[in-house]
């Protein structure tokens, strides 16, 4: 069984995956095909080979997610994606 929240770190930055949270839209690999992919039962995971990637590109394809099912962490731990303000009242 797949890892509910796996974690994986590129560059200075840390990404979460929220498995459960996922419904598939696929709008991050359409954003960063190098970084992640749909699973066999259509759930984001990192790919096993995933490569070095643009910061900014890397932020885009967690921030598109329209569930909120990716989590961005600068070097100091602070969350930058999501904000709150993607999916809230503006």
């Amino acid at each position: 069984m797949a890892e509910q929240y796996p974690t994986r770190r590129f560059g200075s930055l840390t990404v979460r995956i929220n498995r459960g949270r996922c419904i598939g839209s696929a709008n991050c690999t359409k954003v960063a095909p190098q970084v992640f992919e749909l699973d066999d039962t259509q759930v984001v995971a990192f790919r096993p080979d995933a490569q070095a990637v643009d910061r900014d590109q890397l932020i885009e394809a967690c921030r598109v997610c329209p569930v909120e099912a990716l989590a961005v962490l600068d070097e100091h731990g602070r969350q930058i994606v999501p904000t709150g303000e993607e999916h809230g009242d503006a």
